[in-house]
């Protein structure tokens, strides 16, 4: 069996893609990239420029994201 890292480390996903995976608003992901809002996280994956008007994140960076955010979790509640 292929290690399941290797099948989406290359795969790009736009943003109505991380929205789903993530279960966040459009807005909700713009604002965790802004420094200036009070929902700016320094630790979400940075944007990939794709052409004039799009862009698009590595699956696998927003995967250790969301990974990285289950374990602060857990580690907060014990």
């Amino acid at each position: 069996m292929q290690d399941q890292s290797l099948s989406h480390s290359n795969k790009i996903l736009r943003l109505k893609d991380i929205a789903l995976l993530i279960g966040l608003s459009r807005s909700a992901l713009y604002d965790k990239q802004n420094p200036k809002s009070p929902r700016f996280d320094p630790t979400f994956p940075s944007k990939i420029q794709l052409g004039a008007r799009a862009v698009g994140w590595r699956e696998k960076d927003i995967i250790e994201w969301i990974n990285s955010m289950r374990n602060e979790s857990t580690v907060s509640a014990k």
